[in-house]
């Protein structure tokens, strides 16, 4: 599908707002797009262990429109959910891939990965009366991969499927590639969901620049930088010192066990739903999904921070 340039500057621009890059780079931006529009590079979605909830959060996308995406800016060659090709000449086209040389394509990885019972826990199709499982792959698809982006807490940290006791072995993308021995950059956009907007970014920024800056944990910065305390629209009544007791009253929410000291994320910024609302803002509190430890680490939900924890704790 071919386009013009006037219709390459307005997605440019729409997407600006989604990556958080200054609008002085549009020319810039525009003629990478135009580099890379007629390749398509090509994306490979795999689902492991996970309710699909980031796939669908993809589709929420407003800057660019997800048929601009599909259609204008990348090849997405698989995908278990938006792929409409089934069974076999479905399998057939992730055996391809595998068989190809390349190393051009980005790895997308939705949902945890179950090691126990030889992987059998999450089983992706058949080939020769033989069922194939997401760890038959994905070894395979990682070291011919150029990038890969671990998308949403499950698939970059273990999220909810590696809580205790985690029947499955349930681990993170970068955690199960380390155990293979395949040294591969990998790129964690957590999450539950994942922004859309966090995904696309990141994946346009890959696109325009190359891998962007990443925190300890493997996070883009451009996403991950502050906490959400810090730009909570609550945070006047922290400094004040007013603590709600209950979620309908005014006050900071964290004696209410407001997870938003320990998250990193720009929720409260970017906001969700295409800019509506966020969790704060809509009654809600931040339960810290885009943290590394949840849910176990910071469970129950509804417990009040130690009082010196901006003394005493370090956030990630």
């Amino acid at each position: 599908m071919k386009f013009t340039r006037r219709e390459f500057l307005k997605l440019c621009g729409s997407t600006l707002v989604g990556a958080g890059i200054s609008r002085v780079y549009l020319p810039e931006i525009a003629s990478a797009l135009e580099s890379v529009a007629y390749g398509h590079p090509s994306v490979i979605w795999l689902q492991g262990a996970s309710d699909g909830g980031c796939s669908l959060s993809l589709l929420n996308t407003a800057h660019p429109k997800i048929s601009e995406l599909l259609f204008k800016i990348i090849s997405l060659r698989y995908h278990p959910t938006l792929s409409t090709a089934q069974g076999n000449i479905f399998n057939l086209i992730l055996e391809k891939v595998k068989e190809d040389s390349i190393d051009k394509y980005i790895l997308v990885v939705e949902g945890s990965i179950q090691t126990a019972y030889g992987g059998r826990c999450c089983i992706l199709g058949e080939k020769d009366n033989k069922s194939f499982t997401l760890i038959d792959v994905l070894g395979d698809l990682a070291y011919k991969s150029n990038v890969i982006l671990a998308v949403g807490s499950c698939s970059a940290f273990g999220g909810i499927p590696k809580g205790e006791p985690n029947p499955t072995g349930a681990m993170g993308v970068k955690e199960f590639l380390e155990e293979l021995g395949i040294e591969k950059t990998v790129i964690n956009i957590p999450g539950c969901p994942a922004h859309p907007d966090w995904i696309i970014g990141t994946l346009i920024h890959i696109l325009f620049y190359g891998l962007p800056e990443l925190d300890f944990l493997h996070r883009p910065k451009l996403f991950f930088d502050k906490t959400i305390h810090e730009n909570c629209s609550r945070y006047y009544y922290f400094s004040e010192r007013r603590f709600a007791s209950s979620l309908g009253e005014e006050g900071c929410l964290i004696n209410l066990g407001c997870k938003g000291p320990y998250t990193r994320a720009d929720c409260s910024l970017r906001r969700w739903n295409k800019g509506v609302n966020w969790c704060v803002e809509s009654g809600g509190m931040c339960i810290g999904c885009c943290s590394p430890n949840f849910p176990d680490g910071l469970s129950p939900i509804y417990s009040a921070l130690p009082q010196d924890f901006f003394l005493s704790q370090e956030r990630v």
